[in-house]
């Protein structure tokens, strides 16, 4: 992939790409009167110094500021491109207007009417900045539109953000920049001090405490409810010390100083990279902290820092024992050990924190039953110091913005959001891989049984159509793999695929499976429409439909068309990817599957049209038109496994599994050809069947001739009369 990339870029850089040396704003003010974003205004005023802004004006007063939310935020939407929409915010921070300007997206260029997209962005006059910015972005209710999920969720996340971004950066509504624009308020100061001994660490919050007796601990597994675990209360006083437990951040050097004694300190320093912060945990009791399992190579799970949505549990590469603590008067402890937090987690030492203590209660052999507390932190003040304040910066244009910590940080979180909101979709979709997988590695297992494995497919299938299809709209298109080489030519990022889950998993479950199997596993399994051609065709035949099976010599010839089309929206894609966008509809899975058919009726004409041919002829669409089909085997060819089975006599004398495959990707010659070949194992049933492969007839008739032969005697000749007993 990398060096596909450099040859692209270096491609297009000798061709001249355009630079954008302008605000994209600029663009489009004279496109959009200024009534259409703040009523009864009479025209726009000149951008702002610093900030890609134009004030709108009416009789010659600011009555509104309008923005390009693309020169605020990188967010790309289902086509990897920013959907740029023009947006007019008033002195309180609220909506007035919005306009859509230009995008990219497939699903509304072709599928859903403009006229929806457009009705959603008006839904957002109105909205109250502010109250966004104290909820986090999070006080407003998105719709979804079908189909078009991951569209909204960018638009929605374009004009929030931007929004705040432009209304903290003018003041508007009383707001004013958030840390992440002007940094941290604190941050450690080295000159501090720490007192000596440990009771003077204790009593100014250097030290944290969790002290827990075995009284507390019995009584928070009875809260529980679980009958098993009260039964095996703790049999010790209640008084006695279940585990006292103690914390410090040590990253601060004075405290580390005073903990640690002065050689420790330093051997933390060296061992300690930039950005990386440490926490010393010591303890006693009945309980361990680091607990007996610990094992080298593993993770301590009794413990876990918790910092917001920043989670970290540690292994062993992050641990350090102690021998022991220095401070004075410090009391003795079974346990002492220092623990890394690593640089990228986004953990701050200047807030609170906490450490999150695992205790288990064994409620059968191998069966345990679980609680937690949990030991509070915050670095007292006198460890810290105010950063000095610089002025506001300008606000970055589009380049920056995309190379911005803050922008990176933006879309994760919208990612992660949608990912969350789809957990039980992933869930299904991850079992099916695993169905899915283990038929295929155990497909001599699971085709032994003719009717059972025809039934275990017509299930798959429906699944596949009503809940991948139309249910999740998991539809992949020919159209994902012109976005992802248009992302290499602009400069690639996971962002626009991890937007959504179910086809960012089926694109990495596709990529497995050519290695393994070929194309067959997605297009014979995991394909809406190729279930939706297979379930009605399979009604067909139950109608007595007759079916049409194509001279070899015409079928052979009608295979390159797929590759052709493929090839076609490729080099258009190298034009002008919305147009080749257009051309895709070819592809009838945006009016089958995404849309259900409720469309314009020439595209459903498109895909009725298909679908009566696939009664005739099984799978007439994957067979010769599909161009997802056709990018997908020419990858194939890399597969590095021969899973179906073959006998010597395939194809010369026997054609019964050539006469019988659904897509006759057999030869006469009784190869198959894996670019063809849907992995549907049809002739691994028949490879196994007692009533149609002659190979396996030939060895039934064998065996019952040996059978039925006269048995033979001890020496081994056979018709040797058996010995008469002694009369």
């Amino acid at each position: 992939m990398t060096l596909l990339r450099f040859l692209i870029v270096a491609f297009f850089s000798l061709v001249g790409l355009p630079a954008l040396a302008e605000p994209v704003l600029t663009k489009y003010l004279a496109e959009v009167p200024a009534e259409t974003l703040v009523p009864e205004a009479d025209g726009y005023g000149p951008l702002d110094a610093t900030h890609p802004v134009a004030p709108v004006l009416k009789d010659g007063e600011t009555v509104g500021w309008a923005f390009i939310t693309s020169d605020f935020v990188s967010t790309t939407g289902y086509s990897g491109k920013p959907i740029h929409t023009l947006v007019a915010v008033d002195k309180d921070a609220r909506i007035t207007g919005l306009k859509l300007v230009k995008h990219s997206e497939p699903i509304v260029l072709i599928g859903i009417p403009q006229a929806k997209i457009d009705a959603l962005v008006q839904a957002y006059v109105g909205l109250d900045l502010v109250a966004e910015a104290q909820s986090g972005g999070t006080g407003h209710d998105v719709d979804i539109i079908s189909g078009a999920t991951v569209t909204v969720m960018v638009i929605d996340d374009s004009i929030v953000r931007a929004g705040l971004k432009v209304a903290r950066a003018l003041g508007l509504g009383g707001l004013q920049p958030d840390a992440a624009a002007t940094g941290p308020s604190f941050e450690l100061n080295p000159e501090a001090k720490a007192a000596s001994d440990w009771t003077t660490l204790e009593g100014d919050g250097t030290l944290r405490r969790l002290s827990l007796d075995v009284g507390q601990v019995n009584e928070a597994f009875a809260a529980l409810g679980d009958e098993r675990a009260t039964a095996r209360a703790l049999t010790e006083a209640p008084e006695t010390t279940f585990i006292e437990m103690q914390a410090a951040l040590v990253t601060q050097p004075a405290i580390a100083k005073a903990i640690l004694g002065e050689g420790e300190a330093a051997n933390l320093a060296a061992w300690l990279q930039p950005g990386e912060n440490a926490i010393v945990l010591v303890g006693r009791g009945l309980y361990s902290f680091k607990g007996s399992g610990y094992v080298r190579g593993g993770i301590f799970d009794r413990i876990v820092l918790i910092q917001d949505d920043v989670s970290v549990r540690f292994r062993d590469k992050m641990h350090k024992r102690l021998v022991a603590v220095q401070a004075a008067g410090a009391p003795e402890y079974t346990e002492a050990d220092l623990f890394k937090i690593p640089s990228d987690v986004g953990f701050d030492p200047t807030k609170p924190f906490r450490i999150q203590l695992l205790v288990h209660r064994e409620v059968g052999p191998i069966e345990k039953v679980f609680t937690t507390f949990d030991l509070g932190y915050q670095l007292p003040q006198q460890y810290l110091r105010p950063v000095a304040q610089a002025e506001p910066a300008a606000i970055p244009g589009p380049a920056e913005a995309v190379a911005s910590q803050e922008e990176s940080a933006a879309h994760q979180a919208l990612w992660r959001r949608i990912w969350l909101d789809k957990k039980v979709e992933i869930a299904v979709t991850g079992a099916m891989l695993a169905v899915l997988t283990l038929a295929f590695f155990f497909q001599g297992f699971a085709t032994r049984y003719e009717r059972r494995f025809y039934w275990f497919r017509m299930g798959f299938l429906t699944v596949t159509l009503v809940f991948l299809g139309w249910y999740a709209n998991a539809q992949l298109s020919v159209v994902n793999l012109m976005a992802l080489f248009g992302s290499l030519m602009t400069g690639f990022s996971w962002q626009a695929f991890l937007l959504d889950p179910l086809t960012f998993i089926l694109w990495f479950a596709v990529a497995a499976a050519l290695l393994f199997w070929g194309r067959g596993a997605y297009c014979g399994w995991l394909c809406p429409f190729g279930a939706l051609q297979e379930l009605t065709n399979q009604i067909a035949r139950k109608l007595r439909i007759p079916q049409w099976t194509l001279p070899w010599g015409l079928h052979e010839r009608l295979w390159p068309v797929k590759y052709m089309i493929f090839l076609g929206l490729f080099g258009v894609s190298l034009m002008s990817i919305e147009q080749a966008e257009h051309l895709a509809e070819v592809e009838p899975f945006k009016t089958a599957i995404i849309l259900k058919f409720v469309r314009a009726w020439p595209f459903v004409a498109y895909a009725l049209a298909l679908l009566a041919a696939g009664l005739f002829v099984e799978r007439f669409y994957c067979r010769y038109l599909c161009p997802l089909g056709a990018a997908l085997a020419i990858p194939a060819r890399i597969r590095m496994f021969d899973w179906l089975k073959r006998y010597r006599e395939c194809g010369n004398p026997c054609q019964t599994c050539a006469n019988e495959c659904p897509v006759q990707a057999i030869h006469p010659t009784g190869e198959i050809n894996p670019n063809e070949c849907i992995d549907c194992l049809h002739c691994q049933v028949l490879y196994q069947s007692t009533s149609k492969c002659p190979v396996v007839i030939k060895k039934l008739k064998r065996r019952e001739a040996v059978a039925a032969s006269p048995a033979r005697n001890i020496s081994g000749h056979p018709n040797q009369p058996k010995p008469q007993p002694a009369q």
